[in-house]
C-alpha cells in the first residue's frame, strides 16, 4: 500500500479533532478524500506532511515510518496545500528550480526535469514569466508540477482547485487523473466539491473527524443504497451537495 495510516487520533487541546482514523491506499489509483469544511481534512494533511505532530497511532509512506523515517517518507510525497506557496516574484522556471535544489538535484538534472513537467503541464511557453502574471488554474498547474520534481510515488493535494473557476478546476482534476493513468502515481485529493470525485474513484468519506466510508465510491453508493456519491455522501454526512 502507498499510504497506511492506523488508529490516528489527534486533538486541539480537549477538542477531538480526528478519532481512530485507519485507511490505506492502493498503488497508482485516484483517492478522492471528501468532508464538508470543518471534517478533519485538512488536519490529517498536517499530520501526514508533519505540519502536525502524531499524538497517536502510525502513519507509514511509501512502507516509510512517518514518525521513524522521516526523512525517507517525507521522500515519497509530493505535496500541493490549500493555500498557494509559490514565490510570486520569481518565474516559473525558478520556482521549479528552488524546489529541486532543496531537494539536492543538480542544476542539470533540476533544468530537464522541470522542463519536463513544464510541457506537461503545457506550461512551456510561460517558464520566463513572473507567477504573479498567471492566472489561479496555472498557478495551481505549476505548484503540482513542483511537487513532482523529486519523483514521488504518492501526491497529497489540500482542496487544491479552491478559488478556481468551474472549467480551471475540471482541467485541474483531468490532469492529475492523467498522472495516475500515465506513471503510476498514487493520489490524495481531498475537496468538499462532489463533482470531482467520479463513481469508480476510491473514496474516503470524512465528517466530524470519523472516516463513514472507505471503498469504490460506486460500491459505497450499492452499500447505502444511494444513488450516486453525492446521495451517499448527504446522507452520511447531512451535508448539502455543493
Amino acid at each position: 500500500m502507498s499510504i497506511e495510516a492506523r488508529d490516528i487520533h489527534f486533538r486541539y487541546g480537549r477538542t477531538p479533532v480526528l478519532k481512530d482514523v485507519s485507511f490505506s491506499l492502493v498503488r497508482g489509483r485516484f483517492h478522492a478524500l471528501l468532508g464538508p469544511n470543518g471534517a478533519g481534512k485538512s488536519t490529517l494533511f498536517g499530520l501526514m506532511t508533519r505540519l502536525l505532530a502524531l499524538q497517536s497511532g502510525e502513519l507509514m509512506m511509501a512502507g516509510q515510518s512517518l514518525r521513524k523515517q522521516p526523512a525517507a517518507a517525507m521522500r515519497e510525497m509530493g505535496v500541493v496545500f490549500q493555500q498557494n506557496a509559490l514565490d510570486l516574484d520569481l518565474t516559473v522556471q525558478q520556482n521549479l528550480l528552488y524546489h529541486a535544489a532543496l531537494h539536492g538535484l543538480s542544476r542539470r538534472e533540476a533544468r530537464a526535469r522541470s522542463d519536463r513537467e513544464l510541457a506537461r503541464f503545457n506550461l512551456s511557453e510561460r517558464a520566463d514569466d513572473p507567477v504573479r502574471k498567471l492566472n489561479g488554474g496555472h498557478r495551481r498547474r505549476v505548484e503540482i508540477a513542483r511537487a513532482l520534481l523529486h519523483q514521488p510515488s504518492l501526491l497529497l493535494l489540500d482542496e487544491p482547485t479552491v478559488g478556481l473557476d468551474v472549467a480551471s478546476r475540471q482541467t485541474l482534476n483531468e490532469h492529475v487523473r492523467h498522472l495516475c493513468a500515465e506513471d503510476g502515481l498514487t493520489v490524495l485529493w481531498a475537496t468538499h466539491l462532489i463533482e470531482e470525485v467520479q463513481p469508480d474513484d476510491r473514496v474516503l468519506i470524512l465528517h466530524r473527524g470519523s472516516l463513514r466510508a472507505n471503498g469504490e465510491g460506486r460500491d459505497l453508493s450499492e452499500a447505502a443504497d444511494r444513488d450516486g456519491i453525492a446521495e451517499t455522501f448527504h446522507a452520511l454526512t447531512g451535508a448539502g451537495q455543493s
